[in-house]
């Protein structure tokens, strides 16, 4: 059976010089096997990725897995506690503004210097040990450095640092409204029918700053370097995404234990259990390359009807919104309805009635395909 552990990560102080923690749990297994790494809310609103890596724990205590899996739910206690009313603003750092999913660490250079390091007759498990303690040994100068660093990007250190010896690194995400979806590096795109998620977004193999592209990226491009230099062959087998499992600031666990097993398909598809195999569902899986993935932006405020639910497939020309403007409730223009302005599917949409111009109202795929 597996061997379990439960520890702590100092991630931040409070004002009050006490210790800000995040508990950590480990499951190792009897077999020499991956590692795996999966995290939860990492934006304080986004709550559900912790009853889902709860149905995870509970099905990890009885499935005999090889290699290790590390959970670490509510990752960001600063952001999970910052509430304004009855609402959690938790996406950005309160001290300097910065996203808490934009601090993570990725410098292409070291990736390409260390490529020349590497010998023809090297092999894949030494190059992989010998990158790790690099980039690892990169991450912790980041946080020693003299003149020190922001807060959300010591919390994202210190969790890359974790991440980085991963092969399998899972991000566990929440859009405001939201419907399931995925995002998948094309160069991973096989993986996509491995999870029970039916929305697609194929992102370029580049660094933009999320925890995803910090794991995958030096992977990716070591290897992509490595097969230029040699005759090719270099695989070093390392996956991460970043999945969006429904809407923020509410759970659900029996949609959590739905999210759980799909993890647990695509683990079993890297071979991570001896037994208790879990089968992806069969089901029509749509994707959309990053650039076709739309923000639909408000051309006025008011307040919003929202007519599209996420999931929802419109047509050009189907009504999407009503906007009321609550300054020509005696005029015949009060209400303004917006349209598609083209065949898409709704993936998520703003929180609130209440809107600004400029808000983005809807997040879109258009010119999308079905995977296969």
């Amino acid at each position: 059976m597996n061997t379990f552990s439960k520890e702590y990560l100092v991630v931040a102080q409070n004002a009050s010089g006490r210790n800000m923690n995040v508990p950590l749990y480990r499951f190792s297994g009897s077999q020499p096997g991956p590692k795996v790494y999966i995290q939860s809310s990492i934006h304080g609103a986004e709550v559900q990725g912790n009853v889902v890596i709860y149905h995870l724990i509970q099905w990890l205590r009885t499935m005999p897995i090889r290699g290790e899996i590390i959970l670490v739910p509510n990752c960001n206690p600063v952001g999970t506690n910052i509430k304004d009313g009855e609402y959690t603003l938790g996406r950005f750092d309160p001290v300097n503004g910065t996203n808490w999913n934009r601090g993570y660490f990725y410098d292409h250079q070291s990736v390409v210097d260390f490529a020349h390091t590497v010998a023809s007759d090297e092999s894949i498990d030494a190059i992989k040990t010998r990158f790790r303690a690099q980039m690892k040994q990169r991450i912790q100068d980041k946080l020693d450095q003299t003149w020190g660093i922001g807060l959300a990007q010591r919390l994202n250190l210190k969790l890359q640092q974790l991440a980085f010896d991963a092969d399998y690194v899972l991000d566990l995400h929440n859009g405001p409204v939201s419907t399931r979806h995925v995002y998948v590096p094309e160069y991973a795109k096989a993986a996509a029918k491995q999870f029970n998620i039916p929305h697609v977004i194929l992102i370029p193999n580049v660094f933009s700053g999320a925890l995803d592209e910090a794991t995958f990226c030096p992977w990716w491009t070591l290897s992509d370097l490595l097969n230029q230099q040699e005759s090719g062959g270099y695989n070093f087998d390392v996956e991460a995404f970043t999945l969006e499992m429904g809407s923020q600031e509410v759970i659900n666990f029996a949609e959590g234990e739905y999210d759980a097993k799909s993890i647990l398909a695509y683990l079993s598809a890297k071979d991570v259990f001896l037994a208790h195999q879990f089968i992806p569902e069969t089901m029509q899986r749509l994707a959309v390359s990053l650039h076709d993935y739309k923000i639909l932006y408000t051309q006025q405020g008011g307040i919003v009807e929202y007519l599209a639910k996420p999931g929802d497939r419109l047509s050009q020309g189907q009504p999407l919104a009503r906007i009321l403007n609550v300054d020509r409730l005696d005029k015949e223009n009060a209400v303004t309805t917006i349209h598609a302005p083209c065949d898409l599917v709704a993936i998520l949409h703003f929180p609130s009635a209440s809107v600004l111009s400029g808000t983005q109202l809807y997040k879109c795929f258009t010119r999308y395909f079905e995977l296969t």
